[in-house]
């Protein structure tokens, strides 16, 4: 069974290498907001985060794609907050390793989940983060990006 997830990540920078990620059709959802669309919603702040909440429902995890600025990202950070509230699970993947056709290889970027505390009761949740191979990250994220899934639902 696919699972459904929302997708983290800084547009500007990293939505060649989302578009790699989406094209594996590994999971279902958070399929992309067309251009027209996009630019009603994020004319007020409040009809973002209405946006995220929306697309958040029904989820079962928070996948941050991690390129070299996402962890500086306000929108990121919002998502990352509110999935951990609505109490889906959470999971990075660092993405510099995916050439881009308009930006080539990244550089790692850090940690978005570093500045959180994430606590189920008394017990705090460190959120997992992975980092493809360095010789074919693509095929290390295909290979593996359910089993990391399931690993932060099971966390």
């Amino acid at each position: 069974m696919k699972r459904k997830v929302f997708y983290s990540f800084h547009f500007d920078n990293d939505v060649m290498r989302i578009q790699q990620i989406r094209n594996m059709g590994l999971l279902e959802g958070d399929e992309p907001v067309s251009p027209n669309t996009w630019e009603q919603i994020k004319r007020t702040e409040q009809g973002v985060k209405n946006w995220i909440d929306q697309n958040l429902n029904g989820k079962s995890c928070l996948v941050v794609l991690i390129g070299s600025h996402t962890a500086n990202r306000p929108w990121v950070n919002y998502e990352i907050q509110r999935a951990w509230q609505q109490g889906k699970a959470v999971v990075g993947v660092h993405i510099h390793r995916l050439n881009c056709p308009r930006h080539g290889f990244g550089t790692k970027g850090a940690n978005p989940f570093a500045q959180f505390t994430f606590k189920r009761g008394d017990k705090v949740i460190v959120p997992l983060v992975y980092e493809p191979s360095t010789n074919n990250a693509y095929n290390d994220i295909k290979n593996n990006l359910s089993t990391w899934i399931e690993n932060a639902i099971n966390q």
